[in-house]
């Protein structure tokens, strides 16, 4: 067997590969199946017995020599492939950047946080429920009687076990009054459901309602929370307007208007020349509702107030219709 031949045309096949691809052939040509070196191995059995010790620790030795002499070459063809593969893709550090498109808030996520960062520098916790709830909860508890329109079909959404999907965000006070004892200082912000739609309802909507119990506590608590709150919002000086109405859950109760923030309260398009926006109800919680909470109403007072998130970013904002907050359209609302 002439080794030294072998490993002469071997080591020269390795230098003369210009790529990985015929480094691999030379590799097949020696060291494959039907390689030069493998045939050497095969023809070991036709040598004498005493011979073989040696002649495959040569063959072993061969075979040793041409697979570093390979992974040599490949190392030094694997840098050349990665510079050319570089300098053909250079990247042109003095191009300016393609950017990244950031995402956007939306208005109604804006404005509850507003809200929430608000009244939690006053001490008032945020709270949260279910979103389908019970009769009790969401109308008896609150003093809804069975006559009310409130509970009509044409307003609340009904299961046919005689759930409700929650039209108004109340039932979070309940639970909350039902499972502690006063004082109360808290916010229930979150979604709820009615059967309506159009420019300025959707089907469902944004809403919170702030709840504050203790000893003597007043409207006078209540207007002045409100006030600050509204200015903080729209940052500007505002004026409320406290009109009588009527809630079940409340007594008295108060329909609150502040002034118009487009015109001052001159009058224009937006208040429809009143001067005035409603933008909340409110009042004093009825006795019944904290007797249904096991609160002693003799001791205990206080108010609630429920407004409408959407109703808000949309007078923030001035956005014109109400269903553009649902539509998901990025170019209304990269702009906030």
């Amino acid at each position: 067997m002439q080794l030294d031949q072998i490993l002469q045309e071997a080591l020269s096949a390795v230098a003369g590969a210009e790529d990985l691809a015929s480094l691999d052939a030379v590799r097949v040509a020696y060291m494959g199946k039907k390689g030069k070196v493998t045939g050497l191995l095969k023809e070991l059995g036709t040598l004498p017995a005493d011979e073989r010790p040696q002649a495959g620790q040569q063959i072993n030795e061969l075979k040793l020599k041409i697979n570093l002499a390979i992974d040599e070459r490949k190392l030094v063809l694997e840098q050349f492939a990665m510079q050319s593969k570089l300098s053909a893709t250079s990247v042109d550090v003095t191009l300016p950047g393609r950017g990244i498109n950031l995402g956007s808030m939306h208005p109604v996520t804006k404005i509850r946080f507003m809200l929430e960062d608000y009244f939690k520098g006053l001490g008032f916790s945020v709270v949260e429920g279910p979103e389908v709830e019970d009769d009790f909860h969401n109308f008896a508890a609150l003093n809804i009687p069975e006559h009310h329109p409130a509970r009509a079909m044409q307003d609340t959404f009904y299961f046919a076990d005689g759930r409700v999907l929650r039209t108004h965000t109340s039932p979070v006070q309940i639970r909350s009054m039902r499972a502690s004892k006063p004082p109360y200082r808290l916010i229930a912000p979150g979604r709820v459901y009615r059967c309506d739609s159009d420019v300025t309802h959707t089907p469902m909507f944004h809403q919170v309602e702030g709840l504050m119990i203790d000893e003597n506590i007043s409207m006078a608590n209540l207007k002045a929370i409100l006030t600050r709150f509204l200015q903080v919002l729209f940052e500007q000086p505002i004026k409320l307007r406290f009109r009588s109405s009527y809630f079940p859950f409340t007594e008295p109760s108060a329909e609150v208007d502040m002034q118009c923030t487009k015109c001052s309260g001159a009058g224009c398009r937006i208040c429809k020349n009143t001067g005035w926006l409603e933008v909340l109800g409110c009042g004093m919680v009825h006795p019944k509702v904290l007797d249904n909470c096991n609160i002693d109403s003799e001791k205990y007072t206080g108010w609630a107030f429920g407004l409408g998130i959407d109703r808000l970013a949309m007078l923030r904002y001035n956005i014109p219709d109400l269903r553009m907050l649902f539509e998901n359209d990025l170019r209304f609302i990269s702009q906030f």
